[in-house]
């Protein structure tokens, strides 16, 4: 049972980032700066919301709908042809009931799929901006520990044409030595 949800889950993944995300957004062709990279970094790490704070993309609002709807109906669809012989017997209040809890449901998980949507291209252009900016250092072991250290840098108002060679010293300087 593992391997089959382990499966979906994969090919779900798959079709999110070679289909799906490219459809909805537009991706800039230009490199990150610096500062964005690291504010955005930061922002992400402290689980802040994203939308409209992140450079370099274009969320399509009609095509994600679009997408949504689709998917959408395709997880309702087996469920109400299955139960559509006992929802034919029930009283039209009881329907309309379902029916406004129904549309309430779609707009919820709608925020929720853009939401998920933003941070994954967020996340997605964060790695393509660190890849430039910091190329020795792997982004899942030290995004954590250089979103501190621009925050200390804030505190402290360390000047952005500083800031690369001040994240750059605090992460040398904290990184274990190999004997």
């Amino acid at each position: 049972m593992i391997r089959i949800t382990s499966w979906i889950s994969k090919g779900m993944n798959t079709i999110m980032q070679e289909k799906i995300i490219p459809y909805i957004f537009t991706l800039s062709d230009s490199p990150m700066l610096l500062r964005d990279l690291l504010h955005t970094n930061k922002m992400y790490q402290d689980g802040l919301k994203l939308e409209g704070n992140v450079p370099g993309f274009r969320l399509s609002i009609g095509k994600s709908y679009i997408v949504f709807i689709i998917l959408w109906h395709a997880i309702i669809i087996l469920p109400a042809i299955l139960f559509h012989t006992k929802l034919e017997k029930f009283d039209c209040h009881l329907l309309m009931i379902m029916a406004i809890l129904f549309t309430g449901m779609f707009f919820a998980t709608y925020a929720i799929f853009k939401e998920y949507l933003i941070d994954t291209v967020a996340l997605k252009i964060v790695k393509k901006g660190w890849e430039n900016h910091f190329p020795h250092f792997d982004y899942d072991r030290h995004s954590k520990e250089v979103a501190m250290i621009y925050g200390d840098a804030l505190e402290k108002e360390i000047p952005h044409k500083n800031m690369q060679l001040y994240i750059l010293e605090k992460l040398i300087d904290e990184t274990p030595k190999a004997s």
